[in-house]
């Protein structure tokens, strides 16, 4: 069925349920025409039930901002109001049925209002809001470092090569317009990243060794560096742009890591407010209680 025909029946049901209210016996009078006069700020009678002003106001108040954008798209506040009196049919019928007596109902109604009240509880208790200083995340980011550009924002790419003239005359090849991948391909002797061009990805802490790091901060993109003496060899380095997905990325990554410290942060907060609460408190087990004990880590 589609989203038309959906919207079609359920017009068709509030009207219905509207037809049905008004053959029995007038069961509910919109305060129009020739019904008895109503009290101030009653906008309906749902079979002798009020729907007043101040009760329209306070669920309007509560409804999302895209809903009341729908409903001003769609009928505005007449349809809200056509809404409420459908609701109220239906919860006239629930309680004929005996619904609002049901106990599963009532245990579950009960849930949700201590819940409601904990909520209000924590709320008054934290009532700073949790924010995160720049000390704090920018030494959250060092931790997680080794996820995270660094403000150098470049690709590096490196070979190997097994002395000094091999990496000069590579260096000056290089800067006369040859290919660093297809050199790196063929002649270094860095098993790691030779099938690759010398591709070893973003820069970031610990990406090479000491050696060349300093000389990558030297470089401009698409510059090669002269041979670089280490231990293996002689290293040839070259940087480039990023590409912006991979800036975009490096950002998407910087804010979960960032929801990630705001939530711990709350998190102990929370518990600051339990713990307080439950020093004050005298909490005494009693013997039954020994079965929730038996039954830890048996799953």
């Amino acid at each position: 069925m589609t989203r038309t025909s959906n919207r079609s029946v359920n017009v068709v049901a509030v009207r219905l349920l509207s037809l049905v209210a008004g053959a029995i016996g007038g069961t509910f009078l919109l305060l129009t025409g020739c019904t008895p006069p109503p009290e101030e700020g009653v906008l309906a009678l749902v079979n002798g039930r009020q729907i007043t002003q101040t009760e329209f106001d306070t669920r309007w108040g509560e409804l999302a901002e895209a809903t009341r954008a729908r409903y001003q798209k769609e009928g505005g506040k007449r349809l809200f109001l056509d809404e409420l009196i459908t609701r109220e049919l239906l919860m006239q019928e629930a309680r004929n049925l005996g619904l609002d007596q049901n106990d599963a109902i009532r245990d579950r109604a009960q849930r949700y209002r201590e819940q409601l009240i904990l909520d209000e509880l924590l709320k008054d208790r934290i009532k700073d809001k949790v924010e995160l200083s720049k000390q704090e995340l920018d030494a959250f980011y060092e931790q997680h470092a080794h996820e995270l550009l660094t403000p150098l924002k470049v690709q590096v790419s490196q070979m190997l090569l097994p002395n000094f003239p091999a990496a000069k005359d590579l260096e000056k090849q290089v800067n006369q317009g040859g290919s660093f991948v297809k050199f790196a391909q063929r002649y270094s002797i860095d098993g790691k990243t030779k099938a690759t061009g010398g591709d070893l990805g973003p820069y970031h802490k610990g990406l090479v060794i000491p050696e060349v790091d300093a000389v990558i901060h030297t470089l401009k993109p698409g510059m090669v560096s002269a041979p670089i003496k280490a231990d293996a060899g002689y290293y040839l380095v070259m940087i480039t742009a990023l590409d912006k997905e991979v800036i975009q990325a490096d950002v998407a990554v910087r804010e979960r890591l960032r929801q990630e410290l705001l939530n711990e942060k709350r998190r102990k907060r929370f518990d600051g407010v339990i713990a307080d609460i439950r020093a004050k408190a005298v909490i005494r087990l009693a013997d039954a209680s020994r079965y929730v004990a038996d039954d830890v880590g048996t799953r």
